[in-house]
């Protein structure tokens, strides 16, 4: 009969001993980082070790040795992990925008009679009272003063819509610089991962610095995550393109870049800001993130412009349709002054233009040396003045915040009794069929001033007039409920994402969390069982103190 070695005993109590005090410091690891971020619970995989073979009456037989820890492994649910960084994404877009959402509602903030609604509302009462009273001075004084008002209310919108868009760039700046930081730390804990997981272990807690850093990164684009089995490393994809790649990764960059990579961007006059790409650096070739803070910021800064446009095109209206109904109408100054552009420069001519392909409005903006020139026709009964110019024309195209920029009150109303050339009555006909001045100031063209301000008309259309059918009140007011609705939309969405996100959320934690009553019990199982092996352990010992001290003493 094979006969064991004499310590097998000890050595089976060594090794439960040691496996359970491995298990009982796993657990304390546990019990500490419960509350760190993003930690993965840990756990010791134990195993029976092989058993010894005995021979007794019966026949072979095999003894057990005791057990080993074979591994420590934490415990993560890839699938949660993916869903969650798929949501954690979608979730940073809905935010940025969110924000972004806010800052528009502040510039276009008309609750506190201090916004443009409130402006034109005022213009257009000015132009009513002028209508009835259309002699009394203070009356014209009051139409300039509301009409300054208003472009400083244009003026001040446009201005913060730029500066925001300046903003949104420079957060851009700040997000590419981020991302490009954690690739660079999730290629330097590859390495080590690698490194350390060549002779069989698992580095835990790399692993979860690695995720955490995934986390993050998510923020700002979307991932896709795929861990290569044999080296434990990651390969991160983000829209086709392998942002990490094991050891190497790509950089982004804003673009473009001049000869000698310096960042230059896109200089755009019309918005007076410079635009810039997100580029795979070093290639020139543009990078789409889909979703995340990054693209959140691109759509942002779109929609900027986009409001950008709404006012430029209400500078447009009153430089192009109020400014064509005004120069038909009469001053009550001594030379019964007609033909005077309101808004603008007295010798410009300003056409709007409607690009069908692009959608894109601008305005003409043709400046004429010699200043302007009228003559008056007879159309259908009606008088109509043909404003043309002389001298050397310089022609350019306003559009975005130069239109804005553009438009302000005609100097020569400003100027000393200039409100006696605001236009208020209109051209008569006389016997002979020719036009003549009206002499009576009687407020007809103050009428249809008005008018064009707060009531639509069908004739128009998004061909030939900033506005399309719509009045100047109608346009803005359209502006700001889609405004409002989408910025409602958003928020909504961002809030249903969040409660997506906290089931993933939930569902990741049910795996990794740390349980405190888990932990718990498994910290009184393991201490028992470590006090157990360590009592046998003893009992052990002396046993074989007394085989091998006390045996062959009788006699001696």
């Amino acid at each position: 009969m094979a006969v064991r070695s004499t310590f097998a005993g000890l050595n089976t109590m060594y090794r439960g001993v040691s496996t359970n005090r491995l298990s009982l410091e796993t657990v304390g690891h546990n019990m500490t980082n419960a509350s760190a971020p993003g930690y993965s619970r840990q756990r010791v995989n134990q195993a029976a070790t092989m058993a010894d073979e005995v021979y007794t009456t019966a026949g072979q037989q095999y003894v057990g040795t005791g057990t080993d820890a074979l591994s420590i492994k934490r415990a993560r649910d890839i699938y949660a992990d993916k869903q969650f960084w798929r949501e954690n994404s979608t979730l940073n877009y809905y935010e940025t925008r969110r924000k972004n959402y806010e800052k528009l509602e502040v510039v276009f903030k008309d609750n506190d009679k201090t916004g443009i609604q409130e402006a034109m509302a005022d213009f257009y009462k000015s132009w009513v009272d002028m209508s009835k009273e259309a002699s009394t001075t203070s009356q014209r004084v009051a139409i300039l003063e509301k009409a300054g008002v208003l472009c400083d209310r244009i003026h001040k919108a446009g201005k913060q819509l730029q500066d925001q868009i300046k903003s949104e760039y420079a957060d851009l700046r700040l997000n590419v610089t981020k991302v490009n930081e954690l690739t660079s730390q999730i290629v330097e804990l590859n390495r080590a991962i690698m490194s350390r997981e060549a002779a069989g272990g698992s580095a835990n807690d790399l692993r979860d610095a690695r995720d955490n850093l995934a986390d993050e990164l998510a923020q700002y684009m979307n991932v896709s995550v795929n861990e290569d089995k044999a080296s434990g490393m990651y390969t991160i994809v983000s829209n086709g393109v392998s942002m990490v790649n094991g050891i190497t990764k790509l950089n982004l960059t804003l673009g473009p870049k001049d000869a000698d990579g310096k960042v230059v961007g896109i200089p755009n006059k019309d918005y007076g800001v410079t635009d810039y790409n997100i580029e795979i650096d070093g290639t020139g070739v543009l990078f789409d993130p889909l979703t995340g803070k990054l693209k959140a910021k691109q759509d942002s800064i779109a929609e900027d412009k986009g409001y950008m446009d709404n006012l430029a095109n209400m500078a447009a209206f009153l430089m192009t349709t109020f400014n064509d109904q005004h120069q038909q109408g009469i001053g009550m100054d001594q030379n019964r002054t007609t033909g005077l552009n309101f808004f603008g420069d007295q010798n410009t001519l300003y056409q709007f233009q409607h690009n069908a392909v692009t959608g894109e409005n601008s305005v003409r903006s043709t400046a004429y040396a010699g200043g302007l020139t009228n003559t008056q026709t007879v159309v259908g009964g009606k008088v109509h003045v043909n404003v043309t110019g002389t001298g050397t024309a310089t022609n350019d195209t306003l559009k975005g915040y130069r239109l804005i920029d553009a438009l302000r009150i005609n100097q020569k109303l400003t100027a000393p009794d200039g409100e006696r050339l605001i236009a208020s009555a209109a051209w008569e006909v006389d016997p002979a069929n020719n036009p003549v001045k009206n002499g009576t100031a009687d407020g007809e063209v103050a009428v249809l001033l008005s008018t064009l301000l707060n009531q639509g008309d069908a004739s128009r259309t998004v061909a030939n007039c900033a506005t399309g059918e719509s009045s100047l009140f109608n346009y803005y007011n359209n502006a700001m409920t889609k405004l409002g609705v989408d910025a409602s939309a958003c928020q909504t969405l961002q809030k249903q994402q969040e409660d997506v996100l906290e089931q993933v959320s939930q569902w990741r934690t049910e795996t990794a969390g740390v349980n405190w009553d888990e932990e718990l019990t498994n910290m009184i199982m393991f201490q028992q069982g470590y006090s157990a092996c360590s009592r046998c352990l003893t009992t052990m010992d002396e046993m074989l103190d007394k085989l091998i001290n006390s045996t062959g003493v009788v006699g001696r």
